[in-house]
């Protein structure tokens, strides 16, 4: 999971609905308060509270077109939110465009005030109204967020592998298809990376578009996290035809045993392949570096083929699994039609929303050439909370699986397993970042 010190989380101190009348001014900050909001986001966090000018400098250049919310306590901010415009690819490729939430905090003098939901239901309030399908973060703590209507629709999992293990010749040749691999500086990062991701992008479910500052974060050239930069070593994939497919950015420590053996780990960054060739031949080269006894993976998908590209796939021990991606509906029509069915199908879900944003009931008609979706009178056949059709939504949960949870219910018999025909997936969504 997102852990406070991750500037683009959105974890924050547990904030319960409203029990005692507080007078807090909640809007939009102003330009003059950028440093106080982010002193906030910093305290809520647990980091030194004070950015250094140049963070908020490019902060201010990076969040200009975001919505950065607060909340005031005798002109203090207590409370922070921002959201920003987004593209998450649906099932079958279909960008849907997603009101994305981070930097929620709420200062611990603050709490059990219903700061957050205030903050949650202006901004959702918003999203709907221009016509965002849904609303995605990415949640540190699991108990927060399902409240307010979201739920966790891909699951992220890392990797350490040991290279000793993994039985790969040192002698031979990384790649082995004709491709090579070269190093390159940051200025070729942030020249060929976006169209590259955005190969990748088009064809995962659950991925989402990353902007120049995105890049810019990442290769130096801004200062937007918490941390000071280091320069990561980046290395790009071109296949024998000389087509860039693959490139990834890692960091490695320098760490000897006593017997003066390395035993030096390389950490992933992030790894981008948008073919199955180019994928083999990074990790492979990661695996073949001199010294590095160690390779993390960074986030991955749970069903990534990373182990498999090893001739002992048990060289790759899983060290963390987690729900990544939580995603909440707004427009449960559009939401629907948007994505792709391999199957054919009919299925009338009551969708229950407290917050009265997208509950109703709807009839679901889907086939291999599209889907329709509309209101309807029809009998239900599922009845479930919008976080529960959030999480079937991309296709990696089983409503049968919630049905015996108790998280839904099955108005008509087999329901549950016809859901699954329809919306499960053979591969599974998987969102590569954290926002």
């Amino acid at each position: 999971m997102t852990s406070r010190a991750t500037d683009h989380s959105t974890d924050h101190p547990v904030d319960r609905p409203l029990r005692h009348p507080f007078e807090h001014d909640v809007r939009p900050i102003t330009d003059a308060e950028h440093p106080d909001w982010t002193r906030a986001v910093n305290t809520g966090f647990l980091r030194p509270p004070t950015a250094p000018d140049q963070m908020l400098a490019d902060r201010r250049v990076a969040f200009a077109d975001s919505r950065v919310s607060g909340a005031f306590d005798a002109g203090r901010c207590v409370a922070t939110f921002r959201s920003f415009d987004q593209q998450l690819t649906a099932v079958g490729g279909a960008p849907v465009p997603a009101d994305a939430i981070s930097n929620v905090t709420v200062a611990p003098t603050h709490r059990r005030r219903g700061l957050l939901s205030r903050l949650m239901a202006d901004d959702l309030t918003a999203a709907k109204d221009r016509g965002d399908v849904v609303a995605t973060l990415i949640a540190a703590e699991y108990r927060i967020y399902g409240r307010y209507g979201f739920g966790p629709a891909t699951t992220m999992t890392e990797w350490s592998i040991d290279v000793p293990r993994a039985g790969l010749d040192p002698n031979r040749p990384v790649p082995q298809d004709g491709g090579r691999i070269d190093f390159a500086e940051g200025e070729e990062v942030r020249r060929i990376g976006p169209e590259l991701h955005e190969r990748l992008r088009r064809v995962q479910p659950g991925a989402i578009d990353r902007d120049e500052y995105w890049w810019a974060a990442r290769t130096g050239q801004m200062w937007l996290h918490g941390s000071a930069w280091v320069e990561p070593f980046f290395v790009v994939y071109r296949s024998a035809e000389g087509v860039v497919e693959g490139m990834a950015s890692y960091q490695a420590d320098d760490e000897w045993s006593d017997a003066k053996q390395p035993l030096n780990t390389a950490s992933v960054n992030w790894l981008i392949g948008v073919t199955p060739a180019a994928e083999r031949a990074l990790w492979h080269f990661l695996c073949s570096i001199d010294w590095i006894m160690r390779v993390k993976s960074g986030w991955r998908s749970p069903d990534d083929l990373l182990p498999h590209y090893l001739p002992d796939p048990r060289a790759a021990s899983i060290t963390t699994q987690a729900d990544w991606l939580w995603v909440r509906i707004l427009d449960v029509v559009a939401a629907l039609e948007a994505r792709t069915y391999d199957a054919a199908g009919t299925l009338v879900l009551e969708v229950v929303d407290r917050a009265g944003l997208a509950g109703g009931r709807f009839l679901l008609d889907a086939t291999p050439d599209g889907a329709t979706c509309a209101p309807t009178t029809r009998s239900a056949d599922l009845t479930l909370d919008v976080s529960e059709l959030a999480t079937l939504w991309l296709g990696d949960r089983s409503a049968g699986r919630l049905a015996a949870l108790g998280r839904l219910g099955e108005e008509r018999a087999g329901a549950a397993r016809g859901a699954d025909a329809l919306l499960r997936t053979s591969g599974r969504p998987w969102c590569p970042d954290m926002f």
